[in-house]
């Protein structure tokens, strides 16, 4: 814990399910998702004069889930004398966020509140947080072959968000089917997690990729120019825009014999790579 601050939360990774957790689709049919947080936070303290104050570790927009996470800082912060629970936390800090006017999920807010690898159901407004522990195989495999990469192109996700739940509500069968997909594949990747079945793992990474093409080709399309390349040559083995995509961080898995050579051309392209670790604490006080 850092001593500057009074709170630190981690910030997720998300690897399927993204959308899903969004109503109304999550009331329709239930959504499903698959996330872990790393060593990257928002930190916050009470300052006498400014009120709260943070500090970021990730760009805001960086696709990361900052924006739920400085809800949950916050929330944890102005209820830390009141015992919430932590599911009274991640739903308040998702309350706050859609009175905000963002529209999103709710696995930001509970990944940040928990942290750890998750699996998370969604039915209307109830999660239910499954049990779900990865190999400790897959873990370290995933660790030492996934790359995160920011961009530098920022991301509204609540813009994004707004385009995609227009075109569903006016019954877009791409971004019903697409939704349909992902929720299906978030759980072939966890059998794929579980098993240590790492080509089932790049299957299913490959096969999110895909469905949100069908939601909105716009979400995938600024990461294309330097990602194509580096699929067609095999050197990256699936990839995935994190957050609503649009911009901010790719997740990037690459080829066992190529990761050196993908880290050199990430670099050369301008974005920057966020070297991380898991964390398997969420909320963090003093």
């Amino acid at each position: 814990m850092d001593a500057q601050f009074d709170v630190m939360v981690p910030v997720r990774v998300d690897l399927s399910g993204g959308w899903t957790d969004v109503n109304p689709y999550c009331t329709d049919f239930g959504g499903e998702v698959i996330n872990f947080t790393i060593n990257k936070y928002v930190k916050a303290r009470v300052d006498l004069t400014e009120g709260i104050t943070y500090d970021f570790d990730v760009p805001i927009g960086s696709g990361l889930g900052t924006s739920g996470s400085v809800h949950v800082a916050r929330i944890a912060l102005l209820g830390k004398d009141q015992n919430f629970s932590l599911n009274e936390i991640a739903e308040a800090a998702y309350q706050a966020e859609i009175k905000s006017g963002n529209k999103c999920g709710r696995q930001d807010q509970w990944a940040a509140t928990f942290g750890g690898f998750n699996r998370f159901m969604f039915h209307g407004e109830n999660v239910e947080i499954m049990p779900f522990e990865p190999a400790r195989s897959a873990v370290k495999w995933i660790k030492k072959h996934l790359l995160i990469a920011y961009t530098g192109i920022s991301h509204k996700s609540g813009e994004i968000q707004n385009q995609v739940w227009s075109r569903y509500q006016s019954g877009d069968e791409g971004v019903i089917e697409g939704l349909h997909r992902i929720r299906l594949t978030t759980r072939k990747l966890a059998d794929s997690l579980q098993r240590d079945q790492r080509q089932l793992f790049v299957e299913s990474l490959n096969e999110v990729s895909s469905a949100i093409d069908s939601i909105d080709k716009s979400i995938n399309a600024p990461f294309l120019p330097v990602i194509k390349p580096l699929l067609e040559d095999s050197s990256v083995m699936a990839w995935k825009a994190l957050g609503a995509g649009s911009g901010g961080c790719a997740a990037i898995l690459c080829h066992p014999l190529h990761i050196k050579k993908v880290r050199e051309k990430i670099s050369k392209s301008g974005w920057q790579l966020i070297e991380w670790d898991y964390e398997n604490t969420g909320i963090k006080m003093k």
